[in-house]
């Protein structure tokens, strides 16, 4: 993965020129075409997705419930919280994905601890974020 790209993702853009590097090291990105289940509710989480191009539903017990897009990650809550899918995600479209396993994220974090720490925190951020709007805050 090129360092350049994760510059312009949010979720990034505070990391400096050696830290991108290495996150991206650590990353992958995929292309998947529109229909494709990128997470499945209730199944064990072994990674999460930024999302670079395209679009995809968020779908709880059966009902749609978001729907995200570039700048958008999903994935997280079950590698931050929990071992298992809060919701299922499916690709609307073809999509670009940015993608970080469990274990490459537990590596950052051995490696650059302020680094995964920064990325959590604008997790969490987003996470609170979210929370209010579904409250009508």
């Amino acid at each position: 993965m090129d360092a350049q790209e994760l510059k312009g993702v949010e979720l990034f853009s505070s990391l400096n020129k050696h830290e991108l590097r290495f996150v991206a090291q650590q990353a992958d990105k995929i292309h998947v075409p529109a229909g494709t289940r990128l997470a499945t509710e209730g199944r064990f989480a072994y990674e999460f997705f930024v999302i670079e191009d395209g679009t995809a539903d968020v779908i709880r017990d059966d009902a749609p419930i978001a729907t995200l897009g570039p700048g958008d990650f999903f994935g997280e809550i079950a590698l931050l919280e929990s071992e298992r899918r809060t919701a299922s995600v499916v690709a609307q479209s073809p999509m670009q994905l940015i993608v970080l396993t469990g274990g490459s994220f537990r590596m950052i974090d051995r490696e650059m601890p302020s680094v995964a720490q920064r990325i959590r925190d604008t997790m969490k951020q987003r996470l609170a974020d979210d929370d209010r709007i579904v409250a009508g805050e």
